[in-house]
């Protein structure tokens, strides 16, 4: 008999094919049995008749419970009123393991609960929808990249020195040394850019950052394109191109989880068009100010500010030109004015904040050593990085995408715990 997958069961219509999965749902009504199997790839509605199958078995289909593992064979034929538009006529069933009481039940569920069986909560129809959303996000960023002639190259998780602030650093023993988890790839990703032109880091990054905000992290995924020769309006452009594309291809893969499952506003999605409004920062700082929001200039902008900035806006708002005190040493100044630099955010609407942040790297050898000791960083660490200036200094320009947070924003949900299979946040390392 024909194996088949609930995803692509719509071609074996008039078939006798064989399911494996778990049990998500049953109940009985007289002499037919209704169960609900799942089996990763979506989830259908098997009937079993009293009559054709016997009692026993009919009477063994009773005791069957919530996560059972089951394998369940049958015809196929298409049903409106069935979940995913078809139905299994049962011919016949294998029950694998009869499962032990399953600890998340219909009832509501305290998030703390939820996470401690995070491991089982992934079964959920939510869940496994705001995942799904995940892989194909990871998909269409790099479909992006690879298409216009970016090549991906790995960077190191473990480092020796910080990228943006030692503060957030995971300090860990290597081998006698002191050696941390990467803050990001983008230090590298300079090198790399220097021999290829057009780069993209894509994976885990970490930061030690006391913080318990729906919007924080310890443990993240970050893509991170760098290009040689492009100035900060050219960066902007590719990130106004690549947050659009990422948007519409979800959208097309995969809008039935979003609508049905996440009960998700497309209109907000489908109003995600290039280019997008641009702010200078002091103009966000007005903004800000004239809404009744007192905001002193000079400072970086917190998660009610970015919030109230990216109201105003349909789509995701972008915000550029920061003072150079409160951005990392390696922005490159603003010719114009030095208390500047040549940094930008991108900040999404419906208060999810930052998905963006980034800008025009320095090229300038004396500037950098300047900043590095001025933010109290060790230069022999920095050695490395210098060279990229000793050696064909150019000017280049990237950014960094949180795939989380843009995960995120696109389900339109609260909290971005949900948005990566396992969390890792300043009060959990579990499970």
């Amino acid at each position: 008999m024909q194996k088949a997958y609930i995803a692509e069961i719509g071609r074996y219509t008039g078939k006798s094919v064989l399911l494996e999965g778990w049990v998500y749902n049953s109940r009985r009504g007289g002499k037919l049995f209704f169960l609900l199997v799942r089996d990763g790839t979506g989830i259908m509605q098997c009937v079993a008749f009293k009559p054709e199958i016997g009692a026993e078995r009919f009477a063994e289909l009773e005791k069957l419970t919530q996560e059972s593992s089951i394998r369940v064979w049958g015809n196929v034929r298409a049903d409106e009123r069935a979940p995913g538009g078809y139905e299994l006529s049962m011919e016949g069933f294998e029950v694998v393991q009869i499962a032990e009481e399953f600890p998340i039940t219909p009832k509501e569920h305290g998030s703390s609960f939820l996470l401690d069986h995070r491991h089982l909560w992934l079964r959920s129809k939510k869940q496994f929808a705001i995942l799904k959303v995940r892989a194909r996000t990871q998909k269409a960023i790099r479909d992006f990249f690879d298409s216009r002639g970016f090549t991906l190259l790995d960077t190191p998780i473990f480092t020796p020195n910080a990228c943006e602030g030692t503060t957030t650093l995971f300090e860990t023993d290597y081998f006698g040394d002191k050696a941390y988890l990467t803050q990001s790839g983008q230090l590298y990703n300079e090198a790399t850019a220097a021999a290829f032109g057009k780069v993209y880091t894509f994976g885990p990054t970490f930061r030690a950052e006391k913080s318990k905000t729906r919007r924080h992290l310890t443990e993240f995924w970050m893509v991170e394109p760098e290009v040689a020769w492009a100035r900060l309006d050219d960066i902007i452009e590719l990130g106004e191109e690549f947050v659009t594309y990422v948007v519409e291809q979800v959208l097309q893969d995969c809008r039935g989880l979003l609508v049905d499952v996440l009960e998700r506003d497309l209109s907000k999605l489908e109003a995600v068009k290039a280019p997008f409004q641009r702010l200078h920062y002091d103009e966000a700082v007005k903004l800000l100010n004239d809404k009744g929001n007192a905001f002193e200039w000079g400072s970086d902008f917190g998660a009610p500010d970015e919030t109230l900035i990216a109201e105003q806006f349909d789509t995701p708002v972008v915000v550029h030109h920061f003072p150079a005190a409160i951005k990392a040493f390696y922005m490159e100044p603003d010719p114009d004015d030095a208390k500047y630099c040549l940094s930008v955010d991108f900040l999404a609407p419906e208060g999810y904040g930052e998905i963006i942040g980034g800008g025009e790297r320095s090229a300038n050898l004396d500037y950098l050593r300047e900043q590095i000791e001025k933010h109290d960083l060790p230069e022999s660490v920095f050695r490395w990085y210098l060279d990229l200036r000793r050696y064909g200094a150019f000017p280049h320009s990237g950014f960094g995408l949180g795939l989380e947070r843009t995960v995120s924003w696109i389900c339109g949900i609260h909290h971005l715990r949900e948005a990566i299979p396992f969390p890792r946040t300043l009060q959990r390392l579990e499970p």
